[in-house]
């Protein structure tokens, strides 16, 4: 990937409006947002309804990706261009999501509905049809995707990436103030972990900053490039926006999403925790 292939601006955008074959899909951490106004065309995802399954703690199956899409009126063969609000945070979760089953041409709105909607463009209330499809989802691309025990390995040897703010990495908030219910046992961070707030690599329009910001701003928190990275924050929605910045813009190799993030980790029994501003050591 590249930011030329990972990226659609909102004009390009607004001249593919209605086009055949191209998708529009919002997902916002507020799911009535869609409610009060989209693009024109745009369907929705519910990213904890539709995207969450509803026992256990994990993304629904292979086969009820492929009905949820199919349902939404998705073809394998579509261009997915994905937006949301807050510089994409959700949109970039659920990026992440289409691609760990195998969905290659998906794309995010640069700037996503904060841009948007900066610009004065139009939103609409109108809820499009699109005839059901039959959508066929490849097996999880685990290559992206990260487990516990395979961080528990990458302490000290691999670039951990905590993109959650100063506040909870240090240890001194559990979660933030309105998520309770998504706080860990314990404060903190994984040890040798560097800490790159997510919505640093946004501008104040919700676009990515350049390529030449982001390496800067990554290269500082001490990441190497000839090392693979694991990013993670609470629940895994934050990282999904570090992961495609890492991965799809700046195109470093090897780089996973620890969907589990602290909330798992945080409350893991006999692993290594370590507290304060500072990456901490092995």
């Amino acid at each position: 990937m590249s930011r030329e292939s990972a990226l659609v601006t909102a004009d390009w955008v607004e001249e593919h409006l209605g086009e055949d074959g191209i998708v529009l899909v919002e997902v916002d951490e507020d799911t009535t947002a869609y409610d009060k106004g989209h693009i024109a065309g745009a369907i929705k995802l519910d990213w904890k309804n539709d995207l969450q399954d509803p026992v256990r703690r994990d993304f629904v199956s292979k086969e009820q990706f492929e009905a949820l899409l199919s349902d939404r009126g998705v073809s394998n063969d579509d261009t997915v261009v994905l937006y949301g609000g807050n510089n994409n945070w959700f949109a970039a979760y659920a990026y992440w999501y289409f691609k760990l089953y195998g969905h290659q041409d998906v794309k995010l709105l640069d700037g996503g509905r904060k841009k948007w909607e900066l610009d004065s463009r139009e939103l609409v209330e109108e809820v499009p049809t699109r005839a059901t499809t039959s959508y066929t989802a490849q097996e999880q691309d685990t290559s992206i995707r990260a487990f516990r025990d395979e961080v528990v390995a990458a302490i000290g040897v691999q670039n951990l990436i905590d993109v959650r703010s100063p506040d909870e990495f240090a240890g001194r908030l559990l979660a933030p103030a309105h998520l309770p219910q998504e706080a860990a046992q314990r404060g903190g961070h994984i040890p040798t972990a560097g800490n790159v707030p997510w919505s640093k690599a946004a501008n104040d329009d919700g676009t990515f900053k350049s390529n030449d910001e982001l390496e800067a701003l990554y290269a500082e928190a001490g990441l190497d490039r000839s090392k693979d990275t694991i990013a993670y924050c609470r629940i895994g929605e934050r990282s999904s926006h570090t992961w495609f910045v890492l991965q799809e813009l700046l195109e470093i190799p090897n780089v996973k999403n620890y969907d589990g993030s602290w909330t798992e980790y945080g409350s893991l029994i006999g692993v290594p925790v370590a507290l304060g501003d500072e990456p901490g050591e092995a």
